[in-house]
């Protein structure tokens, strides 16, 4: 099943602490964004890569997808002030694919085998995202005291890409910028307006790099897969 993708690609990274847009930051001989981008030039389903950036940005954008000889780009809307006004950015400007998939460029290590999941399903049902199981105990917490043990069974840590029939997205893009509403994925989108979501199940090296901390894991995760090969 053929399909497009969003790249978010217009943070500031301040977790990083980096002191420039994370994306840019080598993970061992790459840059971030160049090893997500990487995946979707080589998975011969992917018919379009979109990604949204800063205005001042874009010129280096460009000089990284030149160097890398990435051509799957189809265009470099402006980004917003949030993720969900830069996805939307590109779904404007986007003609209607089956599948369209978001995921967040500094997520480099999804596989090619979960991404055709995703894929599959979103095209079957209309929606579906990954997501690993919770490994860790987890407790509601309010003014630094315990109120209730969770059962851990039935949680999952969402990651993505999360993968839409497209009319059904640009819907709940459209929805929410209407009456003014932010959700923290666009799964959320998609929840409000009453559609269901299915789970397709990732793996925990699908992180993503967000601190400092996340660069030792991610070196590691490259390092072994080198190994591997």
């Amino acid at each position: 099943m053929r399909y497009e993708v969003v790249l978010p690609a217009a943070g500031s990274g301040k977790r990083m602490g980096a002191g420039q847009n994370k994306l840019f930051l080598t993970l061992v001989d790459k840059p971030i964004l160049v090893h997500t981008l990487l995946v979707f030039e080589s998975d011969e389903n992917c018919s379009g890569i979109w990604l949204a950036v800063k205005d001042e940005e874009r010129a280096f954008v460009q000089s990284l997808l030149a160097n890398y000889n990435i051509t799957k780009v189809k265009g470099l809307p402006t980004g917003g002030a949030e993720r969900q006004h830069s996805v939307h950015s590109c779904i404007k400007e986007m003609q209607a694919v089956e599948v369209v998939l978001v995921h967040d460029a500094a997520r480099p290590f999804i596989t090619l085998p979960t991404i055709t999941e995703l894929t599959n399903v979103a095209y079957r049902k209309g929606a579906a995202i990954a997501g690993v199981h919770a490994k860790d105990t987890m407790k509601v917490v309010e003014h630094g005291l315990i109120k209730e043990t969770v059962d851990r069974e039935s949680l999952w840590m969402i990651q993505t890409p999360q993968a839409f029939r497209f009319d059904l997205l640009a819907q709940a893009e459209d929805v929410a910028e209407k009456v003014g509403f932010l959700g923290t994925d666009e799964a959320m989108l998609v929840e409000r307006l009453g559609h269901d979501i299915h789970i397709v199940e990732s793996s925990y090296e699908n992180v993503k790099m967000t601190t400092q901390e996340d660069l030792i894991f991610g070196e590691a995760i490259l390092n072994r897969r080198k190994q591997i090969i």
